[in-house]
């Protein structure tokens, strides 16, 4: 089954003979209501008209027209990966049997059709929403998620990142290039044996939100109140009792923030991550093998000035500006946004760290005009749908107003630096030869290095901060200093995201089993301390206890199944997500703490920033009602 779409919904043609919308129903398609399942089709439905059979719904649903209906079961029904419903026999129609109250009369012509409009483009994605066929229902993992209202007609500009927010790097090829890189810098450069040339790389294996404990050559995944709840000493699992014994034990709650400890907090750092822990399995079991004291803590140095070795003298950006569809996905919505965003009146930058050179390929990559063969033309065309373009920003430094750096700018053609005055241009001494705006731009994009936040708002003429939408992946270098320094209404990227919501709604049921476990496992923990209390002081007379003695082991003996039970399904749940770390944005019951910053410095976050061309520019995003724990069983959450 496909997860719900959001409220925005495409107009169908629907015709029935049937009455009128059926009351809500407790069932397994439960939210959302049945009469907005039924008449915005909500849920996927195939192109071509189908029999559609309410057993989606309930096993027996009564209504004032139709007493009693008989349905097929929920699993008899099969559902593809792209939400088509079918009967196991592989049709689309699904019927359902009515009987009418006191005639009996059997009405198999009450077929609800749907004709379906599916808001994609021959498969390249979905439409964007100012195009004819756009405004249509959003997958739900491609929603944009709201943690704080925000009216976008109250923003006048839109900015955004380039690596890993517009540019959506491939990790099995580009996070594979950075690790080998890491790995030859670390034998040819800092003295680890060569044998490490011929470790591999699971690109899959690590993720976001995890912490590295340099001293103890530990990696944590740990909640939102900092308690660890999965530990790690490099690929082997630490047992409850270390786990307790060496983060759980202290008196004073440990920060886990350098310069003891290492945040993943961005997709550029998981091969890194990946490589700490091999060398802490590789020091372990040969100690005299790694450079001489090296321990925990000098290995996870040597690793970061590997990393930044390959940036510096260009070994990753040589490799992906000679080919870059290998390492970027091409995401063929961008340039239509940027071009809703701007016919929308709003003005659009780019704030990147990386230099002029390799942002100019990677944005002609994924901007510019294709040749026949599908290639990027190396022109500055991409320029037009930007009015300042920042490279060399040196984030999270270039969000602080008392930067002083030098703001220069920069000639598109040649990549030469000219000197300005805030931005404005100085007179060039002893240049006399005229420059000429970029030729075929109707209005010239400036491009620059350096500066601060100070320039870039008095070259977009920003008055409040509170204007600027900025878009990145990054929840430190981007969303935390943009929004807590300056007050910026910020998006962070996930791409994460799009499975995980769709995990979320594939196991929608087994979730709430194992809410419900747990509740049995309360019932019977109470009913034991409540036997327990009255065996100790109620004065129970001694013909009684033998048999309280008895009931007392059998509840005991059946917590412990329950228990075992409860803990076996809650870890094969998480393994769907991930079959180390679980799911992105909880651990355990709680939020993860990449949960909880996301939370916290996010206006709104998103699987990919192309998901803003799915919804309209003027849009006011709402969030959901916050809950606390004393609100969900009185309403039933």
């Amino acid at each position: 089954m496909s997860p719900p779409a959001a409220s925005t919904t495409c107009h169908r043609t629907l015709t029935t003979t049937a009455t009128p919308p059926l009351p809500e129903s407790d069932s397994f398609f439960h939210p959302p209501p049945l009469p907005i399942c039924l008449f915005k089709s909500t849920m996927r439905i195939p192109k071509k008209p189908v029999s559609f059979c309410l057993s989606f719904f309930s096993s027996q649903l009564s209504h004032p027209f139709c007493p009693r209906i008989t349905f097929l079961t929920p699993s008899s029904l099969l559902f593809s990966p792209k939400g088509k419903a079918t009967t196991p026999g592989g049709s689309s129609q699904l019927h359902t049997n009515c009987t009418m109250g006191g005639n009996h009369k059997s009405v198999d012509d009450v077929t609800l059709q749907f004709q379906h409009t599916v808001c994609s483009n021959d498969g390249q994605g979905p439409f964007i929403w100012s195009s004819p066929e756009g405004g249509c229902q959003i997958d739900i993992g491609k929603k944009i998620f709201c943690n704080r209202s925000l009216n976008m007609k109250n923003i006048v500009a839109v900015g955004f990142d380039m690596d890993y927010t517009l540019a959506q790097y491939m990790p099995e090829t580009f996070e594979s290039l950075a690790y080998e890189g890491t790995i030859r810098k670390l034998v040819y450069d800092l003295g680890y044996p060569r044998e490490l040339l011929e470790w591999t790389f699971d690109w899959k294996y690590m993720v976001r939100g995890l912490v590295l404990d340099k001293k103890r050559g530990n990696i944590l995944k740990m909640d939102r109140h900092k308690y660890v709840k999965v530990a790690y000493h490099g690929f082997r699992e630490m047992s409850k009792e270390d786990k307790v014994g060496t983060y759980g034990n202290t008196l004073i709650r440990d920060s886990f923030d350098e310069p003891d400890y290492a945040l993943i907090d961005t997709l550029f750092s998981l091969a890194e991550a990946y490589l700490f822990a091999q060398l802490v399995d590789f020091r372990d079991k040969y100690p005299s093998k790694v450079p001489d004291g090296a321990d925990y803590s000098r290995m996870y140095k040597d690793v970061r000035a590997a990393v930044d070795l390959c940036h510096r003298d260009g070994t990753l950006k040589k490799m992906v500006a000679k080919d870059p569809k290998k390492y970027i996905n091409d995401d063929t919505s961008i340039v239509p946004m940027m071009k809703m965003l701007r016919d929308s009146g709003r003005s659009t930058f780019l704030v990147t760290n990386s230099l002029w050179d390799y942002t100019n390929i990677v944005m002609n990559f994924l901007c510019g005009p294709r040749m026949l063969d599908g290639s990027a033309s190396s022109n500055f065309d991409w320029l037009q749908y930007f009015d300042v373009v920042i490279t060399g920003s040196a984030k999270p430094s270039f969000f602080h107003d008392d930067n002083r750096a030098n703001l220069f700018e920069v000639e598109p053609e040649s990549g030469m630096l000219l000197n300005t005055d805030n931005g404005t241009p100085m007179p060039q001494v002893g240049n006399t030869s005229p420059r000429f705006p970029l030729k075929g731009l109707k209005k010239t994009c400036r491009v620059f290095q350096g500066g601060s936040v100070g320039h870039l708002h008095k070259l977009l003429s920003i008055e409040s901060s509170s204007q600027v939408l900025y878009v990145g992946d990054h929840i430190y270098g981007d969303i935390l200093r943009s929004k807590k320094v300056l007050g910026w209404r910020t998006m962070l990227v996930v791409p994460e995201l799009e499975r995980e919501v769709e995990l979320l709604w594939e196991l929608r049921d087994t979730r709430k089993q194992l809410r419900l476990l747990r509740n049995e496992r309360d019932l019977i923990e109470d009913k034991i301390h409540h036997l327990k209390w009255s065996l100790k002081f109620d004065g129970v007379h001694l013909d009684e206890k033998p048999m309280l003695a008895t009931e007392l082991s059998k509840l005991e003996s059946q917590r412990e199944k329950v228990r075992l039970c409860h803990q076996q399904a809650q870890r094969e749940c998480h393994q769907k997500f991930h079959k180390v770390w679980g799911q992105l944005m909880k651990t355990g019951y709680q939020n993860s703490r990449f949960a909880h910053q996301v939370e916290r410095f996010a206006c709104l976050y998103t699987s990919q920033v192309t998901n803003l061309s799915l919804y309209s520019p003027d849009k006011y995003y709402r969030p959901s009602e916050d809950f606390m724990p004393h609100e969900f069983d009185i309403l039933s959450i």
